[in-house]
């Protein structure tokens, strides 16, 4: 218990950058992974082919690779920025293809006929997407978008490894200090598990109100 008492502003200030990094992240990755998924099911080949190649290249690129690409990469292109927004781009940008994913396979769980209806009364396809079919497709995907966002939160400790203040990294000045190791990932691990848990009851709240009746 020493090792939380002790160091508790430390965990503090770990535990509440991967918060950050976890809000942000996923705020990134809904937008894109909208946008995405409107892309791969758009009329225009162009979008689709845009959002196809998002995709693939993002969720078969390892997480790790993907920190070194933006945070060793952008900066030799003139984009110079603090390395937590770096962080929030790399997780925000694969998370989104996951995201992405979910989304279409909730998109085409709708019936055809319905986006067909819809175009027939005049509609375009962004207000066929908007009114009609994202809204029920939104209802089916919101366990898989929670575990995402789970495993973002989780994703996040990668952050570390590139300067970046967030939970996992405290066990560095720790280890400098000659506390117990163990005790020290016992309650990082806890506070992950608060993070994750929390997460876990806003999805499980949304399911509840908003989720298909199984």
């Amino acid at each position: 218990m020493d090792v939380l008492t002790e160091n508790f502003s430390l965990y503090g200030e770990g535990f509440l950058g991967t918060v950050e990094l976890t809000v942000y992240a996923s705020a990134l990755a809904l937008v894109l992974g909208f946008l995405m998924a409107s892309f791969r099911v758009a009329p225009v080949g162009s979008f689709r082919v845009f959002g196809t190649v998002w995709v693939t290249v993002l969720r078969n690129t390892p997480l790790t690779l993907l920190f070194f690409a933006v945070m060793l990469g952008l900066p030799r292109f003139g984009l110079v920025l603090p390395f937590e927004v770096f962080a929030v781009l790399a997780l925000g940008c694969y998370t989104s293809a996951f995201i992405c994913e979910a989304l279409r396979s909730g998109i085409n769980t709708v019936p055809r006929g319905q986006g067909e209806a819809a175009r027939s009364l005049g509609m375009t396809f962004t207000q066929t997407l908007g009114t009609v079919v994202l809204p029920q497709a939104f209802r089916t995907v919101i366990p898989p978008i929670g575990s995402t966002l789970i495993a973002l939160a989780k994703n996040s400790a990668i952050a570390g490894a590139f300067s970046v203040t967030e939970l996992l990294g405290t066990y560095k000045t720790l280890s400098e200090l000659g506390y117990n190791i163990v005790w020290t990932f016992v309650w990082i691990a806890v506070g992950y598990l608060i993070i994750t848990l929390t997460i876990s009851a806003l999805f499980h709240v949304m399911e509840k109100r908003w989720g298909v009746a199984r």
